[in-house]
């Protein structure tokens, strides 16, 4: 892993507009990304967890362009790509590539395998030859443990897995240096899982890839990632080294988090902490700091303003007024 940064996020604001009314005019907007900086040096993995609805897909997403940032600034190895047009921004796809959470979904069932992993070749202008094309295809598919036939068969022909196998070999096809790996085995079988989990890790190896691994599985995510960082309502609350996150962690939300990791051991009495109510709507977010509806540890200021990042070590961060003592 180096320590220069590959991915660098700044402020980042992604909010989707409501419409309504007799002439459709924008009633509100849903803040699904708001004010987020983070970073990913080259080589590491950044796995990035929270609820279901906090917005971790919607800034994997953003991150990569394919949804246009409402403000803020990304940066790819230090150039700033906020603002680049479709040309140019065509042109650093080649770098930047996304694994989707559904395999079923996300494979066109009327193309073949091979069909599939050419598409990107072609829109890149790769590999023209057809002896190069045929021997790119075999080498994705060796990468991802699939046999040659596998070019000539469609995507009801495999299972969930395969299908997940195909798709990172699709995201694998341009070269790229940085994925987003949005939940790729939520869908998968858990033995299925630990196949996939082990496949990235060897290519992140192999090639010196850079992730940001996107999951619900809190498990999962310490044992792939160098570094953690816990979302709440569009906002990241905590970052941390895996061991430092999951050894000590600060943010009242990110202890009831990972309280709800299951034990494999019977006699050991884990400590759950039940959140009080549900988690407030990105439409119209609390004042202050959007966990002090629910948090066990809430003062009055909490309420007024959104706390600054804390800092425990130089890798160890957190916003909140009253931490995990």
């Amino acid at each position: 892993m180096s320590e220069e940064s590959l991915i660098k996020v700044e402020n980042l604001c992604k909010h989707f507009p409501i419409k309504g009314g007799l002439f459709n005019k924008q009633i509100g907007e849903v803040k699904a990304v708001d004010r987020v900086s983070f970073e990913i040096k080259r080589g590491e993995t950044l796995g990035l967890v929270g609820e279901s609805g906090c917005g971790k897909t919607t800034l994997g997403r953003t991150a990569l362009r394919l949804l246009e940032p409402t403000s803020g600034k990304i940066f790819y190895g230090g150039k700033d790509i906020t603002n680049l047009d479709y040309e140019e921004m065509k042109k650093m796809r080649r770098k930047m590539q996304i694994i989707f959470q559904d395999p079923y979904a996300s494979l066109n069932p009327r193309m073949t395998v091979g069909t599939i992993l050419s598409e990107p070749l072609n829109i890149h202008n790769l590999y023209t030859g057809v002896t190069n094309r045929k021997k790119r295809l075999r080498e994705l598919l060796d990468y991802v443990k699939l046999p040659t036939d596998a070019l000539n068969k469609y995507p009801h022909e495999f299972s969930g897995g395969q299908r997940q196998r195909v798709c990172i070999a699709r995201a694998l096809a341009v070269n790229p240096e940085f994925i987003v790996c949005d939940e790729p085995v939520s869908a998968l079988d858990v033995s299925i899982q630990a196949q996939v989990i082990n496949l990235l890790m060897d290519l992140q190896k192999e090639l010196g890839l850079t992730y940001l691994f996107i999951a619900h599985d809190l498990k999962v995510v310490e044992f792939i990632s160098d570094r953690v960082a816990v979302m709440y309502l569009g906002n990241i609350i905590e970052t941390a080294c895996a061991s430092e996150l999951y050894g000590e962690s600060k943010h009242p939300y990110t202890e009831a988090l990972f309280s709800a990791i299951p034990v494999p051991d019977p006699t050991h009495i884990k400590k759950r902490i039940i959140l009080k109510g549900d988690v407030p709507s990105p439409l119209n977010p609390p004042s202050g700091c959007y966990f002090h509806p629910r948090c066990p540890n809430m003062k009055e200021m909490c309420k007024q303003r959104f706390p600054d990042k804390s800092a425990r070590t130089s890798t160890h961060h957190y916003s909140c007024f009253n931490p995990i003592q």
